[in-house]
């Protein structure tokens, strides 16, 4: 297929615009170009066969007829340019075709012709109008006595005139091919890197649709984190309060004191919490200056708020925060830490559980720092949650805590008898999110977590977590652990 035709064609087809010519013609314009050049080339060669006759003294309608059907030839010039150039070279000694071979040698020169065929027929061309030529001008002259030209002039003339007619034709279909390679090239190339432009838009919505539920989840784990372990502790009082009202006020009413100032800690938590997702949303989606410190913001406010009532709470969203270690501006760590354990065991005792804290290693070694705060807050975590399901489904039943501090890591294991049966149940709802959102935190920083229970009717929380706190936060860019779903929380 010529250059000519197969440009237009691959043009259509890069565009996405099917062939609307006829036959093998791309477009109806190639088609009406090859026509008219057709109908010129017939008549060309109608009359300089007609002529040709008259010098070979042959009937002049045997030349007509000659150049009819030669001339039609250009209209397969796109579909089969090397069958153009050879008819162009075979009616070259009756001096006609000067139309059909220039047109030719284009078509072959722009198109995927290997450039030996190029050549070659370019060469025939050329050798054949040379001798045509020569022999034409040979006669000339010698009919005309009067004109007496060099010995170099027939020679010279001859190579001139093969050349004029076939290396211009040849070069310029050369040039136009190479530019039509060139433009295709780089049209695939546009095409390309607009399909993966379009990739990396749809991985990017993608993302961000992720992000955008990773952050929901972190805030649903910070506000079950802060609220829940506290909210719980106050329907604990409740019952204790209903139960010994009338027997012993005076305990009632210490009862009461601390339910009402876990309510007010509670509140004050979670309005604070709200009001720094208040002002993202109120945002309305714009990027503002300071908007990207909202998870920072929220998880100064919470561990701040938690820590006036002797709970602190980091927002897990922050990665940075979390599982490398918050550090505030003034350069304290955010969050509760393990020298705090005791006070959380020391709340669900003044409670009514009975619990034991036991602490095994060398705690002092390695002295302030030892762990990254992304691990001590993940312990204690893992311990709060797991005392609050214990006054959720194991009223009176009594715990133990145990904390282990090893040389690359640390290990909690909290674990609860049955229920005695003499406290009556706490009431209190489960979503089944506490347990998920332990094993969540656990295994983002490289841990193992395991809970369960035990063969006496209790129930075992168990976690591993290295010292340095290998792996990311949740939320931290990484995907989020798939740790199965435990019921619990």
């Amino acid at each position: 297929m010529s250059a000519t035709g197969a440009e237009g064609e691959a043009g259509a087809r890069v565009r996405g615009v099917p062939a609307r010519g006829p036959w093998w013609w791309a477009r109806r314009r190639s088609a009406v170009l090859d026509v008219v050049l057709a109908l010129l080339s017939t008549l060309e060669c109608a009359v300089e066969g007609a002529s040709f006759s008259d010098d070979a003294g042959l009937p002049g309608a045997a030349g007509v007829a000659l150049g009819l059907v030669a001339g039609p030839v250009l209209l397969v010039r796109r579909r089969w340019p090397v069958a153009v150039v050879l008819v162009s070279i075979a009616v070259t000694p009756a001096d006609m075709g000067v139309l059909l071979g220039v047109v030719g040698l284009y078509t072959l020169a722009a198109s995927d012709t290997p450039r030996r065929t190029t050549a070659l027929l370019a060469g025939m061309t050329v050798a054949g109008t040379l001798v045509s030529t020569f022999l034409n001008l040979r006669q000339e002259v010698a009919a005309d006595p009067d004109f007496q030209p060099p010995l170099w002039f027939v020679p010279v003339m001859s190579v001139a005139m093969g050349l004029v007619v076939t290396a211009p034709p040849v070069l310029w279909g050369l040039y136009v091919g190479a530019r039509r390679r060139l433009v295709e090239s780089l049209r695939e190339r546009a095409d390309g890197l607009e399909r993966e432009l379009s990739l990396l838009a749809d991985r990017a919505e993608e993302r961000a649709e992720w992000a955008r539920n990773e952050e929901r989840t972190r805030i649903a784990r910070e506000m079950h984190d802060v609220v829940a372990h506290r909210v719980s502790l106050m329907v604990v009082h409740a019952a204790a309060l209903q139960a010994v009202a009338l027997k012993d006020p005076e305990k009632a009413s210490r009862n009461a004191g601390l339910v009402g100032d876990m309510g007010r800690q509670a509140l004050t938590e979670l309005r604070e919490m709200l009001g720094v997702l208040r002002t993202a949303e109120t945002s309305g989606g714009r990027v503002v200056p300071g908007a990207s410190d909202e998870p920072e913001r929220l998880a100064a406010v919470a561990s701040k708020a938690a820590a006036q009532a002797g709970v602190k709470a980091p927002v897990p969203g922050v990665a940075e925060a979390t599982a490398a270690g918050a550090v505030a501006p003034g350069g304290e760590a955010e969050g509760p830490s393990l020298a705090e354990l005791a006070e959380l065991v020391g709340q669900s005792r003044a409670a009514g559980m009975a619990v034991v804290l036991s602490v095994d290693g060398a705690e002092g070694a390695g002295g302030p720092g030892r762990y990254a705060a992304g691990v001590e807050q993940t312990v204690y975590r893992v311990v709060q949650e797991a005392l609050t399901n214990v006054h959720k489904h194991a009223p009176g039943a009594r715990a133990r805590v145990r904390l282990a501090h090893r040389a690359a890591e640390v290990a909690v294991q909290v674990e609860n008898g049955p229920s005695d049966g003499a406290a009556p149940p706490a009431g209190l709802p489960s979503g089944g999110n506490g347990l998920v959102g332990m094993r969540e935190r656990v295994t983002a920083l490289g841990g193992v977590f395991v809970a369960g229970p035990t063969d006496a009717g209790g129930f075992r929380v168990s976690a591993v977590v290295p010292a340095g706190g290998a792996g990311t936060a949740p939320g931290a860019g990484a995907e989020p652990a798939s740790g199965g779903a435990i019921a619990g929380g």
